[in-house]
C-alpha cells in the first residue's frame, strides 16, 4: 500500500519561523508551499524549491487569502472571480519559480480559513477546483478526505489526492475541531503516529469521541509551523515504514500515472 506524508513549507512570517525546513525536506514527500499572500515571499520559496529538488520531494502551491496579518487563518467573503484569482495567481507565482529551478508545480492545496471553509461550501470548493482545472487538468488537487472540496473535484474528474491530519482531531462529521477548541491540535508524536497508522490502516477518520468515519485516504497532512512538527514527522514516517508502507511523492503515485 502506497502513501504520502505533504508538509506546510516555506511559510516564513512574523507567526512563523521556517527553519526546520530543510530538515523536514528529508522526511517529508511533498511540501505545500506558501506563495506570498499569508506567509513566505519569492526567496524561501525559491529555496525550499531548490532543497525539495534535491531530496526528490513533489512541489506544490499553498494558496490563502491575502491576509498576512492573520496567517490566513481568518474567514473572508469574497466573490468567484476574486477567489479564482486568488488560485491562479498564487500558482503563477510558485510555478515562474519552479520552472526557473528545472521542476513544476505538480498539485495544489489551499490554506487555512480557506481550506475549512470549502470544506464546508460546494460552491467555494467547485470555484477552487474549476480554477485548477482551469490551470491545467493534469495538477493533482490535494483535498480532506470526506469534504465538499473532494465531493467538487470529483465532479469535475480531477486528479484528487484525500488527506488526513496528522496534528488535528475531528469531530463527528468529519471537519477539523476548531483551534479555538482546547483539544484542537495533537502535539504529542507517539499520539500523532498512532493516530495517523490507525487512520491509513482502517481508511478511515478517527473523531475525537471514538467515532471512525470510512474515506479514501492518499496523503498525510504535517503542520509545518507546529513546534513539534519535526518530531512528529520523523515519528510518523517511521512507523509507517516499519509497518511496510511505501511513501511516495503525490507526483510518483501510481494512481497519477498515467
Amino acid at each position: 500500500m502506497e502513501i504520502n506524508i505533504n508538509c506546510d513549507l516555506g511559510e516564513k512570517s512574523k507567526h512563523h519561523s521556517n527553519k526546520y525546513d530543510p530538515d523536514l525536506l528529508k522526511i517529508v514527500n511533498s511540501a505545500n508551499i506558501a506563495c506570498g499572500y499569508h506567509a513566505g515571499d519569492k526567496e524561501t520559496m525559491d529555496q525550499v524549491i531548490k532543497i525539495s529538488k534535491k531530496n526528490g520531494v513533489s512541489i506544490g502551491a499553498h494558496p490563502s487569502f491575502n491576509d498576512p496579518e492573520n496567517f490566513g487563518r481568518e474567514r473572508m467573503n469574497l466573490t468567484s472571480e476574486e477567489v479564482r484569482k486568488l488560485i491562479i495567481d498564487q500558482y503563477e507565482i510558485l510555478q515562474e519559480i519552479a520552472l526557473d529551478n528545472g521542476d513544476k508545480v505538480s498539485h495544489i492545496k489551499p490554506h487555512g480559513a480557506l481550506n475549512n471553509m470549502a470544506c464546508e461550501d460546494i460552491e467555494l470548493s467547485s470555484t477552487i477546483a474549476n480554477a485548477i482545472k482551469e490551470i491545467d487538468k493534469d495538477l493533482i488537487y490535494l483535498v480532506p478526505t470526506g469534504s465538499k472540496m473532494e465531493e467538487a473535484a470529483k465532479k469535475l474528474n480531477m486528479k484528487i489526492a484525500c488527506e488526513i491530519f496528522a496534528d488535528r482531531n475531528y469531530e463527528d462529521d468529519g471537519n477539523l475541531v476548531s483551534r479555538k477548541k482546547p483539544h484542537a491540535l495533537i502535539t504529542d508524536p507517539e499520539e500523532a503516529k498512532k493516530h495517523v497508522l490507525k487512520m491509513v490502516k482502517s481508511q478511515s477518520i478517527n473523531c475525537h469521541s471514538g467515532k471512525q468515519i470510512p474515506c479514501e485516504i492518499d496523503s498525510v497532512c504535517i503542520h509545518g509551523d507546529n513546534l513539534s512538527a519535526l518530531d512528529t514527522a520523523k515519528s510518523i514516517r517511521n512507523n509507517l515504514l516499519e509497518n511496510k508502507l511505501e511513501l511516495r511523492p503525490l507526483n510518483k503515485m501510481e494512481k497519477f500515472i498515467s
